[in-house]
Protein backbone atom coordinates (compact mmCIF):
# COMPACT_ATOMS: atom_id res chain seq x y z
CA UNK A 1 0.00 0.00 0.00
CA UNK A 2 1.53 2.81 -0.93
CA UNK A 3 2.30 6.03 2.21
CA UNK A 4 0.85 8.53 0.06
CA UNK A 5 -2.83 9.35 1.65
CA UNK A 6 -3.53 13.00 -0.14
CA UNK A 7 -2.03 14.22 -3.14
CA UNK A 8 -2.75 17.46 -5.10
CA UNK A 9 -2.08 17.72 -8.67
CA UNK A 10 -2.27 21.37 -10.64
CA UNK A 11 -4.56 22.52 -8.52
CA UNK A 12 -5.78 25.51 -9.68
CA UNK A 13 -8.67 28.06 -8.70
CA UNK A 14 -9.43 31.49 -10.51
CA UNK A 15 -12.61 33.40 -9.40
CA UNK A 16 -14.34 35.60 -11.78
CA UNK A 17 -14.22 39.29 -11.09
CA UNK A 18 -14.58 42.48 -13.25
CA UNK A 19 -11.56 42.68 -14.47
CA UNK A 20 -11.15 39.37 -15.65
CA UNK A 21 -10.43 36.68 -12.40
CA UNK A 22 -8.74 36.27 -9.15
CA UNK A 23 -5.58 33.83 -8.77
CA UNK A 24 -6.34 32.81 -5.56
CA UNK A 25 -4.14 28.93 -6.03
CA UNK A 26 -2.01 28.62 -9.64
CA UNK A 27 -1.07 25.43 -10.38
CA UNK A 28 0.23 23.38 -6.98
CA UNK A 29 1.41 20.50 -6.31
CA UNK A 30 1.61 18.22 -2.77
CA UNK A 31 1.62 14.82 -1.28
CA UNK A 32 0.55 14.27 1.76
CA UNK A 33 2.40 11.06 3.54
CA UNK A 34 0.64 8.70 5.93
CA UNK A 35 1.48 9.59 9.73
CA UNK A 36 2.85 13.00 8.70
CA UNK A 37 2.27 16.60 9.19
CA UNK A 38 2.65 19.00 6.34
CA UNK A 39 2.88 22.43 7.19
CA UNK A 40 1.65 25.24 4.84
CA UNK A 41 2.89 28.55 5.49
CA UNK A 42 2.73 32.09 3.83
CA UNK A 43 1.61 35.86 4.23
CA UNK A 44 -2.41 36.58 4.75
CA UNK A 45 -3.67 36.50 0.74
CA UNK A 46 -1.59 33.74 -0.95
CA UNK A 47 -4.41 31.47 -1.34
CA UNK A 48 -3.71 29.25 1.54
CA UNK A 49 -7.35 29.10 2.94
CA UNK A 50 -8.55 28.72 -0.55
CA UNK A 51 -6.25 25.94 -1.19
CA UNK A 52 -7.64 24.08 2.43
CA UNK A 53 -11.29 24.39 1.00
CA UNK A 54 -9.92 22.54 -2.04
CA UNK A 55 -8.86 19.58 0.04
CA UNK A 56 -11.49 19.12 1.68
CA UNK A 57 -14.23 19.77 -0.87
CA UNK A 58 -15.37 23.23 0.13
CA UNK A 59 -14.37 24.83 -2.95
CA UNK A 60 -14.43 23.61 -6.02
CA UNK A 61 -11.27 23.51 -8.14
CA UNK A 62 -11.35 25.40 -11.90
CA UNK A 63 -8.73 23.01 -13.15
CA UNK A 64 -6.19 19.77 -11.61
CA UNK A 65 -6.81 17.16 -9.18
CA UNK A 66 -7.20 16.01 -5.20
CA UNK A 67 -7.12 12.55 -4.61
CA UNK A 68 -7.29 10.88 -1.41
CA UNK A 69 -5.82 7.08 -1.27
CA UNK A 70 -5.75 7.15 -5.46
CA UNK A 71 -9.80 8.29 -5.45
CA UNK A 72 -10.07 11.67 -7.03
CA UNK A 73 -12.61 13.70 -4.95
CA UNK A 74 -12.62 16.57 -6.73
CA UNK A 75 -15.42 16.15 -9.31
CA UNK A 76 -17.48 14.45 -6.78
CA UNK A 77 -21.19 15.88 -5.79
CA UNK A 78 -24.19 14.39 -3.25
CA UNK A 79 -23.78 11.25 -1.36
CA UNK A 80 -20.08 10.43 -2.81
CA UNK A 81 -18.72 13.67 -1.76
CA UNK A 82 -20.18 13.42 2.04
CA UNK A 83 -18.98 9.56 1.37
CA UNK A 84 -15.32 10.74 1.17
CA UNK A 85 -15.81 13.36 3.81
CA UNK A 86 -15.72 10.60 6.19
CA UNK A 87 -11.98 10.47 5.50
CA UNK A 88 -10.83 13.87 5.63
CA UNK A 89 -12.00 16.59 7.93
CA UNK A 90 -11.46 20.12 8.94
CA UNK A 91 -10.31 22.45 11.84
CA UNK A 92 -11.31 25.90 11.01
CA UNK A 93 -9.63 29.08 12.04
CA UNK A 94 -12.09 31.14 14.24
CA UNK A 95 -13.04 28.83 17.27
CA UNK A 96 -15.84 32.07 18.22
CA UNK A 97 -17.44 31.56 14.89
CA UNK A 98 -17.51 28.46 14.13
CA UNK A 99 -19.61 26.82 16.21
CA UNK A 100 -23.30 26.91 15.87
CA UNK A 101 -24.52 29.19 19.16
CA UNK A 102 -27.76 27.49 19.66
CA UNK A 103 -26.22 24.10 19.43
CA UNK A 104 -25.00 22.89 22.82
CA UNK A 105 -21.50 20.81 22.81
CA UNK A 106 -23.50 17.71 22.63
CA UNK A 107 -24.81 18.28 19.31
CA UNK A 108 -22.12 19.92 17.61
CA UNK A 109 -19.61 17.00 18.08
CA UNK A 110 -22.56 14.24 17.79
CA UNK A 111 -23.43 16.24 14.45
CA UNK A 112 -21.09 14.22 12.16
CA UNK A 113 -22.84 10.94 13.39
CA UNK A 114 -26.38 12.06 12.29
CA UNK A 115 -24.71 12.58 9.27
CA UNK A 116 -23.11 9.09 8.82
CA UNK A 117 -25.15 7.08 11.03
CA UNK A 118 -23.48 3.92 10.09
CA UNK A 119 -20.43 5.72 11.54
CA UNK A 120 -21.82 5.74 15.02
CA UNK A 121 -20.31 3.54 17.84
CA UNK A 122 -22.28 0.57 18.66
CA UNK A 123 -22.81 1.98 22.40
CA UNK A 124 -24.36 5.24 21.39
CA UNK A 125 -23.77 8.27 20.45
CA UNK A 126 -24.15 10.35 23.69
CA UNK A 127 -21.51 7.81 25.24
CA UNK A 128 -18.93 8.51 22.12
CA UNK A 129 -19.52 12.21 22.43
CA UNK A 130 -18.30 11.73 26.08
CA UNK A 131 -15.27 9.96 24.85
CA UNK A 132 -14.06 12.70 22.53
CA UNK A 133 -14.67 15.58 24.93
CA UNK A 134 -12.43 13.19 27.00
CA UNK A 135 -9.48 13.00 24.19
CA UNK A 136 -9.48 16.40 23.57
CA UNK A 137 -9.39 17.31 27.41
CA UNK A 138 -12.46 18.42 28.31
CA UNK A 139 -14.69 17.44 30.86
CA UNK A 140 -17.33 14.73 30.01
CA UNK A 141 -20.00 16.21 31.81
CA UNK A 142 -19.88 19.72 29.61
CA UNK A 143 -21.79 18.17 27.05
CA UNK A 144 -24.67 19.86 27.54
CA UNK A 145 -22.94 23.54 27.59
CA UNK A 146 -22.83 26.42 25.08
CA UNK A 147 -20.26 26.95 22.85
CA UNK A 148 -20.23 30.91 24.81
CA UNK A 149 -19.67 28.91 28.22
CA UNK A 150 -16.26 28.15 27.08
CA UNK A 151 -12.90 29.89 26.70
CA UNK A 152 -11.14 30.74 22.73
CA UNK A 153 -9.17 27.64 23.42
CA UNK A 154 -11.88 25.44 25.29
CA UNK A 155 -13.75 26.15 21.78
CA UNK A 156 -11.16 24.88 19.73
CA UNK A 157 -10.79 21.54 21.14
CA UNK A 158 -14.32 21.23 20.85
CA UNK A 159 -14.15 21.74 16.86
CA UNK A 160 -11.05 19.68 16.89
CA UNK A 161 -13.11 16.92 18.88
CA UNK A 162 -16.13 17.19 15.95
CA UNK A 163 -13.15 16.93 13.21
CA UNK A 164 -12.16 13.38 15.27
CA UNK A 165 -15.60 12.10 15.49
CA UNK A 166 -15.58 10.05 12.24
CA UNK A 167 -12.05 9.29 13.01
CA UNK A 168 -10.57 10.35 9.57
CA UNK A 169 -7.03 9.65 7.86
CA UNK A 170 -6.57 13.17 7.40
CA UNK A 171 -7.51 16.32 8.81
CA UNK A 172 -6.87 19.87 7.37
CA UNK A 173 -6.02 22.61 10.21
CA UNK A 174 -6.39 26.18 8.71
CA UNK A 175 -4.70 28.62 11.14
CA UNK A 176 -6.22 26.52 14.12
CA UNK A 177 -4.04 28.67 16.35
CA UNK A 178 -3.76 32.04 15.13
CA UNK A 179 -7.29 33.45 17.18
CA UNK A 180 -5.74 31.80 20.34
CA UNK A 181 -3.66 33.48 23.21
CA UNK A 182 0.11 32.88 22.70
CA UNK A 183 0.24 30.11 26.04
CA UNK A 184 -3.44 28.56 24.62
CA UNK A 185 -1.54 27.99 20.71
CA UNK A 186 1.55 25.42 22.72
CA UNK A 187 -1.40 23.38 24.15
CA UNK A 188 -3.35 22.83 21.35
CA UNK A 189 -0.47 22.35 18.22
CA UNK A 190 0.61 19.67 21.43
CA UNK A 191 -3.06 18.11 21.49
CA UNK A 192 -3.17 17.75 17.57
CA UNK A 193 0.54 16.18 17.76
CA UNK A 194 -0.50 13.89 20.59
CA UNK A 195 -3.95 13.07 18.43
CA UNK A 196 -1.87 12.03 15.22
CA UNK A 197 0.47 10.04 16.90
CA UNK A 198 -2.29 8.30 19.03
CA UNK A 199 -4.10 7.57 16.03
CA UNK A 200 -2.23 7.71 13.09
CA UNK A 201 -4.11 10.66 11.62
CA UNK A 202 -1.87 12.66 9.15
CA UNK A 203 -2.55 16.33 9.17
CA UNK A 204 -2.03 19.61 7.02
CA UNK A 205 -1.37 22.32 9.30
CA UNK A 206 -1.54 25.90 7.54
CA UNK A 207 -0.52 28.98 9.39
CA UNK A 208 1.18 31.94 8.60
CA UNK A 209 3.72 31.75 11.62
CA UNK A 210 6.95 30.08 10.56
CA UNK A 211 7.86 29.27 14.57
CA UNK A 212 4.26 27.73 14.87
CA UNK A 213 4.39 25.39 11.67
CA UNK A 214 8.14 24.43 12.85
CA UNK A 215 6.52 22.86 16.23
CA UNK A 216 4.54 20.64 14.58
CA UNK A 217 5.88 19.86 10.83
CA UNK A 218 7.24 16.92 9.58
CA UNK A 219 7.56 18.57 5.96
CA UNK A 220 6.94 22.29 5.29
CA UNK A 221 5.41 23.92 1.63
CA UNK A 222 5.91 27.41 1.81
CA UNK A 223 3.41 29.69 -0.22
CA UNK A 224 3.51 32.61 -2.32
CA UNK A 225 0.54 34.13 -4.19
CA UNK A 226 -0.97 30.95 -5.11
CA UNK A 227 2.12 28.91 -5.56
CA UNK A 228 4.57 26.95 -3.85
CA UNK A 229 7.95 28.25 -3.70
CA UNK A 230 10.06 26.07 -1.43
CA UNK A 231 9.29 22.26 -0.05
CA UNK A 232 11.60 20.06 1.88
CA UNK A 233 11.92 18.46 5.19
CA UNK A 234 11.30 20.75 8.27
CA UNK A 235 15.07 20.58 8.92
CA UNK A 236 15.93 21.79 5.25
CA UNK A 237 13.65 24.58 5.11
CA UNK A 238 14.05 25.89 8.65
CA UNK A 239 17.95 25.15 8.68
CA UNK A 240 19.02 25.52 4.94
CA UNK A 241 15.83 28.16 3.32
CA UNK A 242 16.89 28.88 -0.02
CA UNK A 243 14.06 31.11 -1.85
CA UNK A 244 14.33 34.52 -0.35
CA UNK A 245 10.98 34.80 0.64
CA UNK A 246 11.36 31.55 3.02
CA UNK A 247 14.64 33.92 4.51
CA UNK A 248 12.33 36.63 4.51
CA UNK A 249 9.44 34.25 6.53
CA UNK A 250 12.33 33.09 8.66
CA UNK A 251 14.12 35.97 9.60
CA UNK A 252 10.67 37.69 10.73
CA UNK A 253 10.74 34.84 13.49
CA UNK A 254 11.55 36.30 17.25
CA UNK A 255 14.62 35.27 19.16
CA UNK A 256 14.76 35.26 22.84
CA UNK A 257 18.76 35.63 22.91
CA UNK A 258 19.93 39.31 22.27
CA UNK A 259 22.83 38.09 20.84
CA UNK A 260 21.37 35.99 18.48
CA UNK A 261 19.04 38.75 17.63
CA UNK A 262 21.90 40.93 17.06
CA UNK A 263 23.86 38.83 14.99
CA UNK A 264 21.19 37.94 12.68
CA UNK A 265 20.12 39.69 9.51
CA UNK A 266 16.82 41.38 9.49
CA UNK A 267 15.22 40.97 5.91
CA UNK A 268 12.12 43.74 5.45
CA UNK A 269 10.13 43.25 2.45
CA UNK A 270 9.09 46.07 0.97
CA UNK A 271 5.47 46.46 0.33
CA UNK A 272 2.07 43.91 0.45
CA UNK A 273 1.72 41.10 -1.08
CA UNK A 274 0.88 41.66 -4.98
CA UNK A 275 -3.17 41.29 -6.19
CA UNK A 276 -4.05 38.04 -7.23
CA UNK A 277 -6.25 39.52 -10.00
CA UNK A 278 -3.09 41.06 -11.65
CA UNK A 279 0.05 38.98 -10.38
CA UNK A 280 3.49 39.71 -11.91
CA UNK A 281 4.61 38.46 -14.78
CA UNK A 282 7.25 35.63 -14.18
CA UNK A 283 8.16 35.20 -10.62
CA UNK A 284 5.46 36.57 -8.43
CA UNK A 285 7.60 37.29 -5.79
CA UNK A 286 9.91 39.34 -7.94
CA UNK A 287 8.27 42.91 -6.78
CA UNK A 288 9.53 42.28 -3.61
CA UNK A 289 12.45 40.25 -3.58
CA UNK A 290 16.02 42.10 -3.54
CA UNK A 291 17.78 39.78 -5.65
CA UNK A 292 15.33 40.51 -8.61
CA UNK A 293 16.53 40.66 -12.41
CA UNK A 294 15.30 41.17 -15.58
CA UNK A 295 15.19 37.23 -16.21
CA UNK A 296 12.94 36.83 -13.20
CA UNK A 297 10.28 38.93 -15.01
CA UNK A 298 10.83 37.33 -18.39
CA UNK A 299 10.78 33.37 -16.74
CA UNK A 300 8.99 31.58 -14.20
CA UNK A 301 10.94 29.55 -12.40
CA UNK A 302 10.10 25.82 -11.94
CA UNK A 303 9.54 24.54 -8.55
CA UNK A 304 12.13 21.92 -8.36
CA UNK A 305 16.21 21.12 -7.09
CA UNK A 306 18.32 23.55 -8.33
CA UNK A 307 22.27 23.60 -8.12
CA UNK A 308 22.86 25.42 -4.67
CA UNK A 309 19.48 23.80 -3.19
CA UNK A 310 19.50 20.11 -2.12
CA UNK A 311 15.35 20.44 -1.92
CA UNK A 312 12.71 21.59 -4.43
CA UNK A 313 12.82 25.47 -4.85
CA UNK A 314 11.20 28.35 -7.41
CA UNK A 315 13.75 30.27 -7.56
CA UNK A 316 16.32 31.58 -11.09
CA UNK A 317 19.27 32.47 -8.23
CA UNK A 318 18.33 30.46 -5.44
CA UNK A 319 21.28 30.15 -2.46
CA UNK A 320 21.63 28.05 0.73
CA UNK A 321 20.97 31.16 3.55
CA UNK A 322 22.37 29.64 7.15
CA UNK A 323 19.66 28.78 9.45
CA UNK A 324 17.75 32.70 10.43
Amino acid sequence: MSDVVLEVRDLVKHFPSRSGAVHAVDGVNLELRRGETLGIVGESGCGKSTLAKMLVGLERPTAGTVSVRGQEISRLRGGALRRSRRNIQMVLQDPYTSLNPRMTVGDIIGEPFAIHRDATPTYGRHRAVQELLEVVGLSPDHINRYPHQFSGGQRQRIGIARALALRPEIIVCDEPVSALDVSVQAQVINLLDGLKQRYGISLIFIAHDMSVVRHISDRVAVMYLGKIVETGSDVAIYDQPTHPYTQALLSAVPVADPRLRDRRGQITLEGDVPSPADPPSGCRFRTRCWKAQPACAEHEPLLEIRQRSAHPVACHFAEVAQAL
